[in-house]
């Protein structure tokens, strides 16, 4: 071939490339203004230009007969309007609602029964511009208030859901995608505790038909579109404890079930009925945690002590035990992903053990003469991590502080009552010298109702004032 030859071949090639990146891309961009007359689904609204604030009708039109369909008002869901017959081929639904922002988006999902899958959405008026990014910080809160003003932080907040109450008000899945959507608003990092019951955090051991529903709830939870912007999910807590076995206490939550639970401890490795490969298997970026363990109890201990020989630390020991024995025979039969990608830990201050200087507490090693070397104050954390960093397959694994305060299950003092002023800042400069601790939460931010008023930040009384002042402050560094 010629070079003049080549040459033309070469600016043809080039013609044709840019003749392709020339084309018009695909698809479209519903603005709202009428039903669409082609792509579905077909989303459209009565008044066609709705305003933030005014009464809307939202109409969806689909090709397939969804069954449990939702819809979301930004981060509000709509009850839908069932008294509307949906038709046939194609099928309609229809919501009343009002739009909460000139920006706000609706979306439209379905198969909302085994985990909402996100099916079209339509934003009205211009682009929201993009969210500065905030700072991060390891500060939190349990049921932290999304109106708080978070002085451009991107803090914690830990949230609550209830297996065997998936459908229910405050504790069941759409309560919670309405709780996770503004606190993600709010640009708070998202932690999702998993219980089965009120006073039963797991199913009770060795009940498989209970573990089967518990697993289909957190399959569920993965696969929901609604919750995607939830950072992790803490599988239960508190297993040592009787209050959290309260429902079968004849069958508590030893250490080996609670690992079997997590990981399929006891079960051949290509097994792989247990929360955390489900989880993996379904959303592979979902963060599985494994839950607390509350310090100080003697209501259960574990056959694997620990060197410091306390019940709760040789429970947790037994337990971290079992993990790593599973995750490593998982590992060995060619199994990925079968491991938790952290813990969350509770850490409970005793300021009334330093009555000079109270609010150092945090900073303190303690020790209780029957307690031994085992730290008897907020730097139990300190014992967790040594053994959760003993093991091969759970060393370095990121911890989380999920539940912080003054309160111990000994002394039952309240923090509206023993609060000292700098507790708070002395626990996070503690904790910010701690690598593997991504996170400090208060327990608790929201008091709901009246149930957790004397430790709510929120709605402070007594020495709260002081912890609420103190956490906005901290916020503010």
């Amino acid at each position: 071939m010629s070079r003049r030859n080549r040459r033309l071949l070469v600016l043809l090639v080039l013609a044709l490339l840019a003749g392709y990146w020339l084309l018009p891309i695909r698809g479209s961009v519903i603005l709202g203004d009428h039903a669409p007359t082609s792509g579905w689904p077909r989303i459209w609204t009565e008044p066609a230009v709705p305003r933030p604030g005014e009464p809307l009708t939202v109409y969806v039109q689909d090709t397939a007969p969804w069954t449990d369909v939702a819809l979301l008002a930004g981060d509000h869901l709509v009850e839908r309007d069932t008294t509307y017959a949906p038709g046939a081929d194609p099928w309609t639904w229809r919501w009343h609602t009002t739009l909460p922002a000139a920006n706000a988006a609706i979306t439209f999902y379905h198969s909302c029964a085994t985990g909402c899958i996100q099916r079209g959405q339509q934003t009205f008026g211009p682009p929201p511009t993009p969210t500065p990014l905030r700072q991060p910080t390891k500060l939190g809160a349990v049921f932290a208030d999304p109106a708080r003003n978070w002085h451009n932080k991107a803090a914690w907040t830990v949230d609550l859901t209830v297996s065997v109450r998936a459908d229910e008000a405050d504790w069941g899945v759409d309560a919670l995608a309405e709780r996770v959507a503004q606190s993600h608003a709010s640009g708070l990092r998202v932690l999702v505790r998993v219980v089965y019951d009120f006073g039963q955090s797991l199913p009770p051991a060795d009940d498989e038909v209970a573990l089967s529903r518990y697993l289909a709830y957190c399959a569920r939870l993965a696969r929901d579109a609604r919750l995607r912007d939830v950072y992790g999910y803490i599988i239960g807590g508190g297993f040592n404890s009787a209050g959290e076995n309260s429902l079968a206490p004849e069958q508590p939550a030893t250490p080996a079930w609670v690992a079997r639970v997590l990981v399929g401890a006891g079960l051949p490795a290509d097994r792989s009925d247990n929360v955390v490969q489900q989880m993996h298997a379904i959303a592979p970026s979902v963060r599985v945690l494994v839950g607390p363990v509350r310090p100080w109890l003697n209501d259960q201990s574990g056959s694997v002590p620990d060197s410091l020989d306390q019940p709760w630390l040789n429970y947790f020991n037994t337990l971290v035990f079992h993990l790593d024995a599973t995750i490593r025979e998982k590992s060995a039969a060619g199994i990925p992903l079968a491991a938790p990608d952290g813990f969350a830990l509770n850490a409970f201050g005793r300021p009334e053990a330093l009555p000079d200087q109270p609010g150092q507490e945090p900073a303190t090693d303690l020790r209780q003469p029957a307690w031994g070397a085992a730290q008897a104050g907020f730097r139990v954390y300190r014992d967790w991590l040594r053994i959760i960093n003993r093991y091969p397959a759970t060393s370095g694994l990121p911890a989380f502080i999920s539940a912080a305060n003054t309160y111990t299950p000994d002394t039952r003092i309240v923090p509206l009552q023993n609060y000292p002023a700098g507790w708070l800042t002395a626990a996070l400069d503690e904790i910010n010298a701690e690598p593997q601790v991504q996170a400090l939460c208060w327990f608790v931010d929201l008091p709901f109702g009246e149930t957790w008023q004397e430790w709510s930040l929120a709605a402070p009384q007594g020495n709260l004032y002081a912890a609420a002042a103190e956490f906005d402050q901290l916020l503010q560094r």
